[in-house]
């Protein structure tokens, strides 16, 4: 199935020039979503996982379902503010500004085997900030998982060291 189909773009969010990739669409449609779970799955079961980092927020719907299909516990990575106990801090950028996330300084134990998601790949910088936490932390990168990979941004890149991998890519803008 061509998971293509089921993303729509919006343009001039959230900022002029930016297509957004717009997931809900993919959601919504029982089979999409469905086979969507399904190759994320496929590209990574070969992996052996301790716990899914998923990234706030479009990361946490299929993050906590790989999560669930590999038996490992799941970790959420948030904006500042939103976790409730002691955390760590890593800022980024991104293709439209500067942001910065967070996780709890007790998610991850050292040695343990992660898989990092999120829904999209653009520039990587947040990913990359979730991987300078994850590391920080203790775990090893056992790969990390795309929905969307935007590819002209080039984030894979950063990523270089990792086993990247993702699903629907987008070769122009």
């Amino acid at each position: 199935m061509d998971l293509s189909k089921f993303i729509r773009d919006v343009p001039d969010f959230p900022k002029k020039g930016i297509i957004f990739k717009d997931i809900t669409t993919l959601l919504k449609d029982k089979k999409a979503f469905k086979e969507a779970l399904m190759q994320l799955y496929t590209q990574v079961s070969h992996l052996e996982v301790d716990k899914v980092v998923a990234i706030e927020s479009r990361g946490f719907i299929f993050g906590s379902l790989l999560a669930e299909k590999f038996n490992a516990g799941l970790v959420l990575v948030r904006k500042p503010g939103k976790l409730p106990a002691e955390k760590i801090h890593e800022s980024y950028l991104l293709e439209y500004g500067e942001d910065s996330l967070e996780m709890h300084v007790d998610a991850i134990n050292p040695g343990e085997k992660i898989l990092i998601h999120d829904d999209l790949l653009a520039t990587g910088g947040t990913v990359e900030a979730v991987c300078k936490m994850v590391e920080r932390l203790g775990g090893e990168i056992a790969g990390i998982i795309f929905l969307i990979e935007l590819t002209f941004l080039k984030g894979r890149e950063k990523l270089s060291k990792y086993n990247v991998q993702s699903i629907v890519k987008y070769d122009a803008e």
